[in-house]
């Protein structure tokens, strides 16, 4: 996998945590544990990407 697929990879792993942030903030009773993960989840992929464009 070259350095532009494994970077839109994360993009589209990062774009799918969010909706699915999303999607459990709008249920009647979001479950706050998942949400926690899935934005540590997120944050851990943003921080690759960062990683990955300031070597």
């Amino acid at each position: 996998m070259s350095l532009d697929e494994h970077v839109e990879s994360l993009k589209a792993k990062h774009a799918a945590l969010e909706a699915a942030i999303a999607e459990e903030n709008n249920r009647p009773q979001p479950n706050s544990v998942a949400i926690a993960e899935l934005k540590r989840k997120k944050l851990k992929i943003k921080d690759e990407l960062e990683r990955i464009a300031h070597p």
